[in-house]
């Protein structure tokens, strides 16, 4: 029965696109809305679907949008990447502006956030989608060369883009951290733009899912003490914590 359950949702998800709980719930009256919420979670994990706020998507519709790898990348560690997400949110505010990267936690952080007036920059191609259904945001796009893992947009002249720019906060993600390496990524386009980005805002939090811990990347974008705010899941080690506050660096 479950397992019949759960494939017709699959199946409905498939055909509709997009659904939110609600609807479900008219499709299923004799089930609870708490173990609909575990259907997705499990459909999520088998990378199915995937959860968004208020219900779910088909990853057939997703990859419409944001590509096939970006797809899948979005399902993985998706409760530590909505965790993260909903800190991030929780430190942004009304009138101000600021930078946010192309990665999957940036997505979901781009749909947590409030719609209030807000002036956002990114490199993220599938993010400045998602940030466009905010009715308030203002939404500048860098342009430059499309890295297809990530859909976001890298320029070797990234100085010339900034120098009328001005933002508060940067929030980007990592693919990768070591307290030897700092915070590292696949593409030394990439990095060197994100190094201008730190340069031209007053503050810089990262974005870091504990899975990410102990990996290296080849390019290195920016190290412990470059950086203002750690937002992490519940998973992060103790004694990484204590080594970040040694540093004067808040951990969320």
């Amino acid at each position: 029965m479950k397992k019949e359950r759960i494939d017709r949702i699959a199946e409905l998800l498939d055909k509709r696109g997009k659904l939110s709980l609600d609807q479900l719930v008219e499709y299923f009256p004799d089930v609870s809305q708490m173990t609909l919420r575990r259907d997705l979670v499990l459909l999520e994990q088998q990378e199915r679907i995937i959860r968004v706020r208020g219900g779910a998507m088909s990853v057939k519709e997703v990859q419409k949008v944001s590509g096939e790898a970006y797809a899948k990348k979005t399902a993985f560690h998706s409760d530590e990447k909505i965790e993260i997400a909903r800190k991030a949110a929780r430190l942004i505010e009304e009138n101000s502006s600021l930078f946010m990267d192309g990665g999957t936690t940036s997505m979901r952080l781009a749909k947590e956030l409030p719609d209030c007036a807000l002036h956002v920059f990114t490199n993220g191609l599938a993010v400045a989608v998602e940030l466009a259904k905010k009715k308030n945001y203002d939404v500048t796009v860098f342009g430059g060369q499309v890295l297809k893992d990530n859909l976001s947009t890298v320029s070797a002249a990234s100085k010339l883009q900034f120098e009328n720019t001005n933002f508060e906060i940067a929030i980007m993600s990592s693919s990768a951290f070591t307290p030897e390496n700092g915070f590292s990524c696949g593409s030394q386009l990439e990095a060197d733009f994100l190094q201008e980005i730190q340069k031209k805002a007053k503050a810089v939090y990262i974005m870091l899912d504990s899975s990410k811990i102990g990996k290296i990347m080849p390019h290195t974008f920016a190290r412990m003490d470059e950086i203002d705010v750690l937002i992490t899941d519940v998973n992060f080690p103790d004694d990484l914590k204590k080594l970040f506050e040694e540093k004067n660096i808040v951990v969320m």
